[in-house]
């Protein structure tokens, strides 16, 4: 089987414990969440070759955000995408949380830190880059979202969409120019 017919019948497997689980099965939840964890773990640990001790904590922070919100999850779009969201987030936090840990114990004396935005205002940015991704198709979404936002390069993109490498850089290409015309609009 081709790496995109494997993620294809993974995405397919999982969605189906999880539809079935968020109908009430309880044993298609439970190995909804221990399937899951399995690529969670992967995921965590390409990411966190420096940080090894962290990636089981986070694959416990992730499931648990995941639990706390699968009632939001919508069966018409792609599962992947959804998780693969909450676990870019959760990874996001942990990297936030210890630079600013690591603040704390070793300041760092730059004036160009404190002319930095202000949390709330990255936050609002990061929403409303949210809104105008969320009104371009999955084709063009998706191979922004993990390319440009996550870093991942084209091929991971690929892997991780089930689109072809040509097909990501052509969703890249226009999807970027689709928001420069959303963008435009708003201006």
């Amino acid at each position: 089987m081709t790496d995109k017919g494997q993620m294809n019948a993974t995405e397919g497997r999982l969605k189906g414990l999880l539809v079935r689980g968020l109908g009430g099965d309880a044993d298609a939840y439970r190995a909804f969440l221990a399937e899951l964890s399995g690529h969670l773990r992967a995921y965590f640990r390409r990411r966190l070759t420096r940080l090894p001790e962290e990636v089981e904590d986070l694959v416990q922070e992730t499931l648990l955000a995941i639990h706390n919100v699968r009632h939001t999850y919508d069966a018409s779009r792609p599962l992947t995408a959804w998780v693969h969201a909450i676990a870019k987030y959760k990874l996001a936090d942990l990297l936030r949380r210890r630079a600013g840990h690591e603040a704390l114990t070793d300041p760092i004396d730059d004036e160009a830190d404190f002319f930095a935005a202000p949390e709330n205002e990255s936050a609002e940015a990061r929403r409303d880059l949210g809104k105008l991704l969320d009104q371009l198709p999955d084709r063009q979404r998706l191979p922004i979202v993990h390319t440009k936002l996550e870093g991942l390069s084209v091929a991971e993109a690929a892997r991780l969409t089930g689109m072809s490498e040509s097909a990501v850089k052509v969703g890249v290409h226009r999807g970027m120019k689709a928001l420069a015309a959303l963008v435009r609009r708003k201006a």
